[in-house]
């Protein structure tokens, strides 16, 4: 991956306490998937930083190599990479998910 790209990256994911790395933005996903990690934020309350990688071809491949994870949207809380749009559902379903976004609020 290209060191920039990297750079990019990991500015966004230490810079907000929850990063979303997704299709179209939280105001206007642009697919299914990111529209469903949004929704989920929005219940819990949640503060989120968007990262539109259909706007970026270099991020959009640059976060799957960076995560070692090949689907969007990624999710990335207090630094920290927990997953894409299944394991987001099934923490916030679990309740699992509350208690790390109460984290991050704190933050």
């Amino acid at each position: 991956m290209d060191e920039a790209v990297r750079t990019v990256i990991e500015e966004k994911i230490k810079s907000h306490p929850i990063v979303v790395f997704m299709k179209g933005t939280k105001n206007f996903p642009q697919c299914g998937f990111s529209a469903s990690v949004v929704e989920v934020f929005k219940r819990l309350g949640a503060s989120i930083h968007d990262v539109n990688v259909l706007a970026d071809p270099t991020i959009r491949q640059g976060i799957k190599d960076f995560s070692n994870w090949p689907t969007i949207p990624q999710v990335y809380i207090n630094g920290k990479f927990v997953g894409g749009r299944d394991i987001i559902v099934e923490m916030y379903e679990s309740q699992e998910l509350q208690p790390l976004v109460e984290a991050a609020a704190a933050k």
